[in-house]
């Protein structure tokens, strides 16, 4: 799914009106009676009391829409206009006096804290106030305002975006936003619902089709996209019957030190499991024996030194290698590592210790081949790329260090974003289950798996990520998020590949079913 910017979010509108011949606010009346419809289809009529507050721009106009279809359906409804300027958008003024032929009680206006009406926790507030267009502080009593809400403790829907998030930059205060329970947000979601300082500020969202312009929908460019199954499964690289273990490459995992022989245990089973052909572990001499009786299907080739890698040399051709697992940091192991990347030709998948090291000598990142794959968790990251300010600060040193050693970044979090020059791929699936040692160790395997197979670099990348998390998915139903560890999710990394396949249960409209009933 694409995530628009706001520029493409205001094109998209113009494109819309100029195609279909069309008055913005036909446009404003088919998103406020789709807010209208979702909410309908939730209550079916239920007198909970509703608080609809609305700005003075186009986002109050979609809430002025929703207001009146929520009154003609004989619901709760009390609106209010939220007097922060003397300027009101047109489309604002026209549904206002739309909502005014509908009703005797007109927009209650809202200019200083006094005006705040009583809100209680079993009522719903929508938060129609400010939309993608923001771009200045919130003013104290507005502030007050949606301290207000938020200390009502009632449901809270936003309208778009939640009021006080702006699309494309930091917050500067975190109590100048709303906290929506719930976010409706038109034709894309926006950005900051994944990035770690913004996503709290709606707990859930669903994205709303407004019929904008199919041509632009379909054919405008982002830089950023949301990967879920209807992406994930488009990359899946089906296998012919009379394939072999040769067509599906050998995967070649360096790692390991005395006492973290496991981390490299965990990432050649994922390669294996992800659907490599063969799977090599080069480990120290102490490795040897844990490797070759905990899992028999990899072949294992040994460092000259019992605790640690110290030089780096096989006879073996592999077709991907995954490097830095449980590696450490020691002196030899960084010259060796020095004199490996300057022989290596081959793909890379770099993680942990690999980082660690890259970062603390950056002329080696010179050294990477085209497209190589870095996996940093966020103080890896930090020590990388550099310190940032904020989450754009974060993404935007991640793309310029991408663009400059062309390189892809996966960076891991709750939504986990694929760095590749200028482009952002978010990736929607896995949970806190993964907040345990090893998770990592096991999301290299798996694209190194798939990059052994024939996935491109950046595909492996993408779709790795959106199986790790799904395997987890579907693991923490039967162990619980304090329970999920790891080797789970490559027990059940099978499931994820078949889930791609998966029929979703379509839930039934209970109105249509009534109306269908012969009784």
């Amino acid at each position: 799914m694409k995530i628009f910017s706001k520029d493409q979010v205001y094109e998209g509108d113009k494109l819309t009106i100029e195609r279909q011949h069309i008055a913005s606010a036909d446009l404003m009346e088919r998103a406020g009676a789709q807010i209208f419809n979702w909410m309908h289809l939730r209550m079916q009529g239920a007198q909970v009391p509703i608080h609809i507050f609305c700005g003075i721009g186009n986002n109050g106009g979609d809430g002025l829409v929703l207001g009146r279809h929520l009154i003609t359906h004989g619901y709760n409804v009390k609106t209010y206009v939220v007097n922060c300027s003397d300027k009101r958008s047109k489309d604002f003024l026209i549904n206002y006096d739309r909502i005014k032929t509908v009703t005797k009680d007109w927009p209650i206006l809202l200019s200083c804290k006094e005006d705040f009406p009583e809100i209680d926790p079993n009522d719903i507030i929508v938060d129609a106030i400010f939309g993608v267009g923001l771009n200045r502080p919130i003013d104290g009593w507005v502030k007050a305002l949606f301290q207000h809400f938020k200390n009502t403790k009632a449901f809270t829907l936003s309208i778009d975006i939640p009021s006080g998030l702006y699309m494309d930059k930091a917050v500067e205060d975190e109590e100048a936003v709303v906290y929506a329970g719930y976010t409706l947000s038109f034709a894309s979601p926006k950005l900051v619902f994944f990035l770690p300082e913004t996503a709290k500020y709606t707990v859930q969202w669903e994205v709303l089709d407004i019929g904008l312009d199919q041509e632009f929908l379909q054919s405008t460019p982002t830089q950023a996209a949301l990967i879920g199954k209807h992406e994930a499964i488009t990359m899946y690289q089906p296998r012919d019957k009379f394939a072999h273990k040769g067509h599906f490459g050998h995967s070649l995992i360096i790692g390991g030190s005395y006492g973290k022989i496991g981390a490299v245990t965990l990432a050649s089973r994922a390669a294996l499991s992800a659907g490599a052909g063969l799977v090599t572990a080069y480990v120290p001499k102490c490795g040897y024996t844990a490797l070759q009786s905990s899992f028999p299907e990899a072949m294992v080739i040994t460092d000259t030194d019992e605790e640690k890698i110290t030089s780096i040399k096989f006879s073996i051709e592999p077709t991907v290698i995954g490097f830095g697992v449980g590696l450490g940091a020691d002196i030899k192991t960084i010259a060796a590592f020095e004199t490996f990347l300057k022989e290596n030709k081959k793909p890379l998948v770099i993680d942990a210790d690999g980082i660690n090291i890259l970062a603390k000598k950056k002329s080696l990142v010179k050294l990477l081949p085209e497209q190589s794959v870095l996996t940093p968790h966020p103080k890896e990251l930090e020590r990388l790329i550099g310190k940032w300010k904020d989450d754009f600060d974060k993404l935007e040193k991640a793309r310029t260090f991408s663009k400059k050693h062309q390189c892809i970044l996966v960076i891991k979090g709750a939504n986990t974003i694929i760095v590749f020059q200028d482009k952002l791929y978010i990736n929607t699936t896995g949970n806190p289950g993964l907040a345990t040692a090893g998770s990592g160790d096991v999301l290299t395997g798996i694209i190194t798996g798939l990059i052994s197979q024939g996935y491109n670099q950046l595909i492996a990348s993408i779709f790795g990520v959106y199986l790790h998390g799904k395997s987890a998915d579907i693991a923490v139903n039967d162990f619980g998020y304090q329970s999920l560890i790891a080797s789970h999710v490559i027990e059940y990394l099978g499931e994820a590949f078949l889930d791609l396949f998966k029929q979703e249960e379509q839930p039934q409209d209970e109105t249509q079913e009534a109306q269908d009933d012969p009784s």
